[in-house]
């Protein structure tokens, strides 16, 4: 078995983060768990262009790139079996942005359907969420340790991780 290539968009307002939130095993046990918004990259698709066709897919929304941010290796065990994953982030905005005012929205990939929340950074920097990949809190952290003029920085420094 090979590594995954995967892809996902974060997708930032008020000091909280879009997650998808689902049920069942995981590396940690067995529950709740979050994830931003992406998936597998598909054989001649761009990363940038998967977390474009994953949100359209999953959310029904249009989005826009605003920056790359980091590439993460994601190695974890569920019953077992190990999974390995590559990822590529980035940080996104929707084009509409009157659904930025919506708190819920209705993921659908495949016949399964769940949601995604607003969840604070708060919550994910601190560990009162599961949150996949392994990692995120600390991409995160570094996100918010920079000083950078982007827009989507700006709105997420709240010197959490200090």
């Amino acid at each position: 078995m090979f590594p995954k290539a995967k892809s996902l968009g974060l997708l930032f307002k008020d000091h909280k983060m879009l997650l998808e939130e689902q049920e069942g095993k995981h590396s940690k046990g067995t529950g709740l768990f979050y994830r931003p918004i992406g998936g597998t990259i598909e054989i001649g698709e761009k990363s940038d262009e998967t977390v474009i066709r994953e949100y359209g897919e999953e959310l029904s929304v249009e989005i826009t790139i605003q920056r790359y941010v980091t590439c993460r290796e994601n190695i974890f065990t569920i019953d077992g079996h190990i999974g390995h994953e590559l990822i590529q982030i980035y940080i996104v905005e929707l084009e509409d942005k009157s659904l930025n005012e919506q708190e819920i929205f209705k993921v659908v990939e495949g016949d399964k359907i769940t949601c995604a929340k607003w969840i604070s950074l708060e919550d994910i920097i601190k560990d009162k969420k599961i949150t996949y990949p392994n990692g995120l809190k600390e991409v995160l952290c570094k996100m918010i340790g920079k000083e950078e003029d982007n827009e989507q920085l700006e709105n997420i420094k709240c010197k959490l991780c200090l």
